[in-house]
């Protein structure tokens, strides 16, 4: 009799602790339950994942226009001009802490001076040059083997004292790391993009350098299919109220979740308004749309959204980002 009590009375521990190790933690570092890919080709077996190394918990196979992507608009861009507030700076983090923090998509914007890339937005210098950004990809690549960064190239401002083409000088930087870049016309797999910056380009190319993006619209939302791969673009940048900018935002997000899966979708969340002078306000647009993207993913927890490129991206929204992929 005694016997039979004991052994109840193990089965009854032996269950409650099983129970207990079912139950859900919410945070990044623990167990992922979900898939969000009916594919299967992201992995359903309780992957553990980190902000640094999230993109290590998908299998080599899926596309990266598979995944939801937290990214920044104007990467670079911490600084204001020294005589207007407001007009220049779109992000409070560096590069390193972007990365560290989930971002995987850099938009990068290189003024071409003295056969070299500073960093700019608009006219004004961010205090950066295109050695530091590539310093901080190189380091978290070699201690993060597992992810990617997708770098959108854009030449910014007025070019000056140069003496060869900017795709020129750009492969001054990529000879020095080749084994680096992923320079490919197609949009990858993990499995060829692990360790490595992905170029997107938005410069004229002689060598077909790169993913094409070259053919970018204005202030819109546009398709670029250059017979390579297939972009999906919200970029509305001019905004003449935040309503309208953010059902622009959310009609991608949607498009992106139930569209083509051979497209990147790349949804700039970013903008500004104009004051009565006409003066660009960064903050009237991302004080406005940053809780709204917040809220959104909060209540739309799995689905592919497509690359989400932010002003003052942070470490909790890209976390909400990130776990739509699991």
């Amino acid at each position: 009799m005694k016997t039979n009590f004991i052994a109840k009375a193990v089965l009854v521990m032996t269950a409650a602790l099983l129970f207990q190790s079912c139950e859900k933690d919410d945070s990044l570092e623990s167990v992922v339950l979900q898939t969000s890919l009916d594919s299967g080709d992201i992995k359903k077996y309780s992957p553990n994942y980190s902000l640094s190394n999230w993109m290590g918990a998908i299998n080599d196979n899926v596309s990266l226009s598979a995944l939801s992507i937290p990214g920044t608009h104007d990467s670079g861009a911490r600084f204001d001009s020294s005589f207007l507030s407001d007009t220049a700076k779109s992000q409070d983090l560096t590069i390193g802490e972007q990365l560290n923090n989930g971002t995987r998509f850099l938009d990068i914007r290189c003024r071409h001076i003295d056969n070299s890339f500073t960093i700019h937005h608009g006219a004004v210098y961010q205090k950066l040059n295109f050695n530091d950004v590539l310093s901080y990809c190189y380091d978290f690549l070699n201690r993060n083997p597992t992810e990617t960064i997708i770098m959108l190239i854009k030449e910014e401002h007025d070019p000056s004292n140069n003496n060869r083409s900017f795709e020129a000088t750009l492969d001054t930087y990529i000879n020095q790391n080749t084994s680096k870049w992923y320079l490919k016309e197609h949009i990858p797999t993990l499995n060829n993009a692990r360790g490595k910056i992905v170029l997107l380009r938005r410069f004229h190319s002689n060598n077909q350098k790169g993913i094409n993006a070259t053919n970018w619209k204005d202030n819109t939302t546009f398709t670029i299919n250059n017979g390579k791969a297939i972009l999906e673009i919200q970029d509305k940048y001019k905004v003449s109220n935040n309503h309208d900018k953010w059902n622009d935002i959310i009609s991608l997000l949607s498009t992106a979740k139930n569209g083509d899966s051979r497209a990147m979708y790349i949804n700039f969340t970013s903008g500004y308004q104009t004051n009565w002078l006409g003066i660009p306000r960064i903050s009237k647009v991302s004080n406005n749309i940053n809780p709204k993207i917040t809220s959104y993913f909060t209540n739309n927890t799995a689905g592919r959204y497509g690359a989400i490129l932010m002003d003052f991206a942070t470490a909790n929204r890209n976390k909400l980002i990130i776990a739509t992929n699991f």
